[in-house]
C-alpha cells in the first residue's frame, strides 16, 4: 500500500497551529471524555477560586474598591491566554464585592440567587441559544414558556390564554406595557409614529422605569403624570382620576396606567381593584374606542401571589403574629393582580435568581399581536413553524438564561420555598423596627410597610426623634434643621458603608426620598432590605447600636 511517511507531509500552517490550540478553550461538541472532564475541572476550579475568597465577613477576598483608572488602562493582548490564566484574571475581580446571602448585607433589593437557578444559567451559557425563535431556542423556548405558564397560574392569570417574554429587567417589563397601550391608544403609531397627546398615569412611589419608558418611547417624561401618595407609599386614587379626566377633557390618550405593587423603597401596594375601576369608569365617562393599559409593576410584590391559596386562620408555616398579618395585608393588594392587563415580574428579586431575569406578562397574549412584525422583515430567520417571539420583542438577541434561571427557582422552591422564604424576610424587618421603636433618637418612616424593607432615621442624642419627624414632614418644618438630619443620615450611611466593605457590621443602603414633607426637601433615610435566608434576631439586634455608634462617631468628627 503507498503511503507518505508522516515526516513527507507539508507542515500545518501557523493559523491551523493555532486554531487546533483554540478549539481546547472550547467545550467539545462531541463526546470527549477528556475534554469534559477538563471542561469540568476549568468549573471546579473557579468555583475552588470563589471559595477561597470567602470568609466570615459580607465581602470576598480584602477590602477593595473597583479600580477604573487601572481598567481604562487594560490592554489587548496578542497572543490568547490560557485558560488557568483568564480565570486568575477574573477571580481577582471579586475581591472586595459584596455577598448578597450574608446576615448583614441588607443593601438594597439584592437576594442571593439559589443554587438551581445558578446551574439553570451555566446550562443556558453552555448551549448559547437565542430566544428569538424556536429554530435557535430549541428546548431553552420551551423553558421560557414553561415559566410564563408558572408564574401566570401563581398570580392567577389563565394560563392558556396568557402570554409573555423575558427581557432585559424591570424597565423592559414598563417598556413592553407602555408600547402596547400605546398601540391601544393610538393605533398604527407602531408604524407610523408617536401623535402627541399620549400620556402615562402612574404614583409618586413608582420606578423611575415609567419615565424612562416614556422616554425611550417618544412620548416625553413630561408627559408622565404622578399622582401623590398615601403615608404607607399607595397612590391616592381620588388624584390619580383627577389626573385622568383632566387629560381625557383635553383629548388626550392614556397610554398605560402603571400600578405600583410593591415599591422599591417603602414596599407601598397600590388599591388595583380601585384603579381598576377607575379605568372602567373613564372608559364609560369619556366614551373612549379603547381600554387604557393597566400594567402593574410588581417586579418586588409578584412574590406573595403564593400566599393566594395560604390559609392565614389555620396558619400551617406557624409565622408569628405580626409575620402573618403583615404577609396578609400584602397578600390582600397582590391577590387582585389578575385585574392588570400586564406584570412585570423580576425574579432576580424576590425569586432569588441570578441578573437577568425579568418577566412581562400580559392576561391576553393576544395584546402582543399589537406590536408584530412580519417575519418577512428578517428573511434570514422564522424558517420553520412556532411561535416566534423575535417578531415582537425589541431584542432580536436573548438569552436562555432568564427562563432557565426563573424556571429552576420556581422547580427548586415552590410555593412552599417562597412562602417561607418571604415569611422569613418579613419576620426579620419586624424585630429591626421592634428595635427602633426602643429608641428614642430613631424614627421610622414606613412603619405601616407589610414588606422586608425598612426606612428609618437617626437624630442627635437626646433628641425626640418621632417629634422631630412630625414637625419636618408637617407644613412647620424647619428647612435648615432638616437639611442637618439630612446630612447627619447621609454621614452615618457612609461610615456604615465604609466598616461593612471593609469586613465590619451591617451593609445598609440609603434613599434620597424616603419620605416627602410639608414644605421642605425630602427626608433622607437610611434602609434596611431583608432578602438573605441566612439572617437571623442576633443580625439584626446589631444594626441600631451599630448606626448609635456610627452617628456618634460622626458627631464627634465634627
Amino acid at each position: 500500500m503507498d503511503h507518505h511517511d508522516a515526516a513527507d507531509r507539508p507542515p500545518k500552517p501557523p493559523y491551523r497551529e493555532r486554531l487546533d490550540a483554540l478549539r481546547g478553550q472550547f467545550p467539545q461538541p462531541a463526546v470527549d471524555p477528556q475534554s469534559d472532564g477538563y471542561f469540568a475541572d476549568v468549573v471546579q476550579q473557579t468555583l475552588d477560586r470563589f471559595a477561597a475568597l470567602k470568609n466570615q465577613t459580607p465581602i470576598l477576598g480584602s477590602p477593595a474598591e473597583p479600580d477604573i483608572a487601572a481598567a481604562l488602562q487594560a490592554p489587548m493582548h496578542e497572543a490568547p491566554q490560557s485558560l488557568e490564566q483568564t480565570i486568575a484574571s477574573l477571580a481577582c475581580l471579586l475581591e472586595g464585592t459584596r455577598l448578597p446571602g450574608h446576615s448583614t448585607n441588607q443593601f438594597n433589593m439584592a437576594p442571593p440567587p439559589s443554587i438551581a437557578s445558578i446551574i439553570g444559567v451555566l446550562l443556558a451559557a453552555t448551549c448559547n441559544p437565542n430566544l428569538c425563535s424556536e429554530e435557535s431556542g430549541r428546548g431553552f423556548s420551551a423553558a421560557e414558556v414553561a415559566a410564563a405558564a408558572m408564574t401566570a397560574r401563581l398570580v392567577g392569570y389563565d394560563a392558556e390564554s396568557a402570554g409573555g417574554a423575558f427581557t432585559f429587567g424591570g424597565t423592559g417589563c414598563t417598556l413592553y406595557a407602555v408600547k402596547v397601550g400605546l398601540e391601544k391608544a393610538q393605533p398604527g403609531s407602531i408604524r407610523t409614529g408617536v401623535r402627541p397627546g399620549a400620556v402615562v398615569l402612574a404614583s409618586r412611589a413608582c420606578h423611575y422605569s415609567a419615565e424612562s419608558a416614556a422616554a425611550w418611547l417618544g412620548i416625553g417624561q413630561d408627559r408622565v403624570l404622578l399622582a401623590p401618595c398615601h403615608d404607607d407609599g399607595s397612590v391616592r386614587v381620588e388624584a390619580l382620576g383627577q389626573a385622568a379626566r383632566a387629560m381625557l377633557a383635553e383629548g388626550r390618550q392614556i397610554a398605560a396606567i402603571i400600578a405600583t405593587l410593591g415599591s422599591t423603597d417603602a414596599f407601598g401596594l397600590d388599591d388595583l381593584v380601585a384603579i381598576h375601576a377607575l379605568r372602567e369608569d373613564l372608559v364609560r365617562e369619556f366614551s373612549l374606542d379603547y381600554r387604557p393599559h393597566l400594567h402593574a409593576d410588581a417586579v418586588a410584590g409578584w412574590a406573595w401571589a403564593a400566599f393566594n391559596d395560604y390559609d392565614f386562620e389555620r396558619n400551617e408555616f406557624r409565622f408569628g403574629g405580626r409575620t402573618r398579618r403583615a404577609l396578609a395585608a400584602a397578600h390582600e393588594r397582590i391577590r387582585h393582580l389578575p385585574l392588570a392587563d400586564s406584570i412585570g415580574v423580576d425574579f432576580h428579586k424576590t425569586g432569588f435568581a441570578p441578573y437577568v431575569s425579568s418577566l412581562v406578562l400580559f392576561r391576553d397574549r393576544r395584546d402582543l399581536d399589537l406590536i408584530r412584525r412580519s417575519p418577512e422583515t428578517a428573511p434570514y430567520l422564522y424558517q420553520s413553524p412556532g411561535e416566534h417571539p423575535g417578531t415582537f420583542t425589541l431584542e432580536t438577541s436573548r438569552s436562555g438564561a432568564g427562563p432557565m434561571a426563573a424556571l429552576a427557582s420556581l422547580l427548586a422552591l415552590g410555593k412552599q420555598g417562597l412562602r417561607t422564604l418571604l415569611g422569613h424576610a418579613v419576620e426579620m424587618a419586624g424585630v429591626l423596627r421592634e428595635e427602633i421603636a426602643v429608641h428614642p433618637e430613631l424614627a421610622l418612616l414606613n412603619g405601616d410597610s407589610v414588606g422586608s424593607v425598612t426606612l428609618f432615621r437617626v437624630y442627635p442624642p437626646g433628641a425626640d426623634a418621632a417629634a422631630l419627624l412630625l414637625r419636618e414632614m408637617s407644613d412647620a418644618g424647619d428647612e435648615r434643621q432638616t437639611l442637618l438630619h439630612n446630612e447627619l443620615n447621609r454621614r452615618v450611611y457612609e461610615r456604615l458603608r465604609a466598616a461593612a466593605l471593609a469586613g465590619r457590621g451591617i451593609l445598609l443602603s440609603m434613599t434620597q426620598y424616603g419620605s416627602a414633607t410639608g414644605q421642605g426637601p425630602p427626608l433622607v433615610a437610611l434602609k434596611s432590605y431583608v432578602l438573605t435566608p441566612f439572617c437571623d434576631q442576633v443580625t439584626m439586634r446589631s444594626i441600631v447600636p451599630a448606626v448609635l455608634a456610627a452617628r456618634d462617631a460622626a458627631l464627634q468628627n465634627d
